[in-house]
């Protein structure tokens, strides 16, 4: 399971205590370490339990929390502290943040602001604590990959299904696959998963949405993966928007280590969205003619808007296929950006998983295909480097 973050709260005030008790125990990484009612006591309170962060709420006694945000630093140089007020003035967050607070929240809270502060005060206690690790033996990093096609069959949806799965081996993990091919999207099939909720509902009650609503709209598949499917009927695509969508992927993130979308062929809204809020985009292809220059075609609209064209990782799928006319060598010059990892074809493998409902490492988890979206895995969670392409023997015949 992904690392919870361990919280202290004081707040004098049961109005105000109570409400943000709430909140935080409806976030999933969050571990609710202690709560005190007085100010006097929470500096002991922190000395027992060690918590990873801590929220102080301001308004009861102004003073009495500003003191206790200096002799928290002084004592606890490494534990960030939230500070909350309903006072969201210039003054009030200066004198917050000149006592020691490293984030100000104004009340009433809302849920996503909170997550970004406590992702920040998790940030800024791994930077200032040397005892921390990030994407090694502890802690570990967000990650959001988005696959997208170069054209339709080349074969997304099965490695999203299946680089999905990979991650949610690792006990550190707690990943999540969002089927974002609105139409024909089916990575409920295989997954062989029946959902209660899907994306359409999770866009209908977008305006109460919380942390334990979305958790409840995901599917667990068993091997750890949590699945958001696309909606079943055509005419609820209409009701998902690009806000609907950058809300719930930043409910996600802060709920799950690492998301994986499967996108659409059709560079729509909404597969904008979530390549903007995505940390790698992998760009599918085959090494045929249309799709090589559909990766032109896609890489060049990319790098038109900032940032974007950078996340691209080109990967070559059924690498071997009777269908490949374009040598590696080839298709690289042509698109004029390293490919990043070579998937071999296993037809066999493939299509039999697909069949049955089940990913790789159930029906086939000796064979090359398998063994190769592992290493393709741990190379987007940063495990190892990616390979680069080799070179291809050419025969007579090959397209040059």
């Amino acid at each position: 399971m992904r690392d919870v973050q361990r919280i202290a709260i004081v707040d004098p005030s049961d109005l105000t205590r109570e409400p943000l008790r709430n909140l935080l125990l409806g976030v999933e990484t969050v571990w609710l370490e202690a709560e005190c009612s007085r100010y006097e006591f929470f500096i002991d309170v922190v000395r027992q339990s060690s918590p990873d962060a801590v929220v102080i709420a301001l308004d009861s006694d102004h003073n009495k929390a500003f003191q206790l945000i200096q002799q928290l630093t002084l004592e606890f140089p490494h534990t960030p502290i939230l500070a909350v007020s309903g006072r969201g003035d210039g003054q009030s967050i200066l004198q917050a943040l000149r006592a020691g607070a490293k984030e100000f929240l104004t009340a009433p809270i809302v849920l996503e602001d909170l997550l970004l502060a406590l992702q920040r005060l998790r940030t800024n206690r791994s930077a200032s604590d040397p005892n921390i690790v990030i994407n090694g033996t502890g802690r570990t990093e967000s990650l959001v990959v988005s696959i997208v096609g170069s054209r339709g069959g080349v074969g997304c949806t099965s490695l999203a299904v299946n680089i999905g799965c990979a991650m949610a081996q690792d006990p550190r993990y707690n990943t999540a696959l969002v089927d974002l091919d609105l139409a024909l999207g089916d990575a409920d099939v295989a997954l062989d998963l029946i959902p209660d909720y899907t994306l359409a509902d999770v866009a209908m009650n977008v305006d109460r949405l919380d942390m334990q609503f979305l958790r409840r709209s995901l599917c667990k598949h068993e091997s750890g993966l949590s699945l958001l499917p696309h909606p079943v009927q055509m005419e609820d695509i209409s009701l998902i928007h690009e806000e609907h969508l950058g809300r719930v992927i930043g409910l996600l993130r802060a709920s799950y280590s690492h998301l994986v979308f499967d996108l659409s062929k059709r560079f729509t809204s909404t597969d904008m969205t979530a390549m903007r809020m995505s940390d790698i985009v992998v760009l599918v292809a085959q090494l045929e003619l249309t799709s090589i220059r559909n990766v032109v075609r896609m890489l060049h609209t990319m790098d038109k808007e900032e940032g974007l064209g950078e996340k691209v990782k080109i990967v070559v799928n059924r690498v071997g296929s009777d269908e490949g006319d374009i040598t590696l060598e080839k298709a690289q010059e042509t698109i004029g950006k390293p490919i990043y990892w070579q998937i071999p074809n296993d037809f066999r493998a493939m299509f039999g998983a697909r069949n049955a409902g089940v990913p790789l490492m159930t029906h086939a988890p000796k064979s090359k295909v398998h063994q190769s979206i592992v290493g393709l895995t741990n190379a987007l969670c940063g495990k190892t480097a990616a390979e680069p392409a080799k070179k291809e023997r050419r025969s007579f015949f090959s397209f040059r």
